[in-house]
């Protein structure tokens, strides 16, 4: 068994990482892991348990008990399917678009350089998006705009990625 391509899409919430990802993974013949789909009821359920909002993906509660496992789920399932057929990870990264060392620990981990892709577009697209998608987990940026655009991190890659505008 040989490695395969593995193909990571960042970026922030609305600019279409999804569906990004979605048309990457049906053109490699690959497999999509979405971090928004992959571990959302055990994320659910563990939210509920501990009192906590189900909805909820933007709290420091949240990224305190829940982001680095949801990461480390799409990794080792990434890790199981990448010996058969190109993986394609969908997540924000953000914490890891900030580290110049990344691509060499995903090679170094998963035997294949990975190729980033990091999605943007204009705000007023994002917000547009995650209207029209309807999510529970989206209220919280819905409710106040203006500061989750000034609050919510955006990564600025520190290392080369493929760049992707996904205005139009």
């Amino acid at each position: 068994m040989t490695n395969t391509e593995l193909h990571i899409v960042a970026g922030a919430a609305g600019v279409g990482k999804t569906t990004f990802g979605k048309d990457l993974a049906s053109k490699l013949g690959g497999v999509l892991l979405d971090s928004d789909t992959v571990t959302e009821p055990v994320v659910r359920a563990g939210l509920s348990a501990a009192g906590l909002n189900p909805a909820d993906r933007d709290s420091p509660e949240y990224k305190r008990l829940f982001r680095d496992a949801v990461y480390e789920c799409l990794f080792q399932t990434a890790a199981d399917n990448l010996q058969h057929i190109p993986v394609v990870i969908v997540g924000p990264f953000t914490r890891e678009l900030e580290n110049p060392n990344w691509p060499s620990q995903l090679a170094e981990r998963f035997g294949v350089t990975p190729t980033v892709w990091y999605l943007t577009c204009d705000d007023e697209v994002r917000r547009q998006r995650i209207e029209q998608r309807a999510n529970p987990r989206d209220h919280a940026k819905l409710v106040d705009w203006t500061r989750h655009v000034s609050e919510a991190p955006v990564a600025k890659p520190a290392f080369a990625v493929r760049f992707v505008d996904t205005n139009h």
